[in-house]
């Protein structure tokens, strides 16, 4: 710290120090938010792929299922199989699209990753903020008679 610093810190009242540590403080959690939101907003795109294809998963197996079921086995079977194997074959089929749908999701899913930049500025600003101490200003001679009921 230059001999300027150190006179314009000196006459700085004790406000005027505060107000500037707060300053400071605001503005690092302001950083820290937006930071934070930047991560995260990579992945909405990711959570939003995945969770569409599992809403396109249920509203398949909801909807979909029970008519076209019906219409495929009894399609099957006038082709001349039984119509227990006529369902049981479009049943596996249908089962092997969940499972598609299923397997693309959970792929979406693991590509979804912690703010780890936003953990680690967290972690560096507490282990600063944890090293500074309060330094108390020593109590001047006339102010102990004050303090003397």
């Amino acid at each position: 710290m230059s001999a300027v610093e150190q006179a314009e810190g000196a006459s700085r009242s004790l406000g005027q120090l505060f107000a500037s540590a707060t300053a400071e403080m605001s503005a690092l959690v302001h950083d820290e938010i937006a930071l934070a939101k930047a991560e995260l907003r990579e992945d909405v795109k990711k959570v939003g792929l995945g969770s569409g294809a599992i809403a396109g998963a249920a509203a398949l197996a909801f909807f979909a299922l029970p008519m076209f079921s019906m219409a495929a086995a009894y399609g099957i079977h006038a082709l001349g199989l039984g119509l227990a194997w006529s369902f049981l074959i479009v049943g596996g089929a249908y089962v092997v699209i969940a499972l598609i749908l299923a397997v693309f999701a959970r792929a979406k899913f693991k590509k979804v990753k912690k703010p780890e930049r936003s953990i680690a500025s967290a972690k560096q600003t507490a282990a600063v903020l944890q090293s500074v101490k309060p330094h108390p200003r020593p109590l001047e001679s006339g102010s102990t008679e004050d303090l003397k009921v």
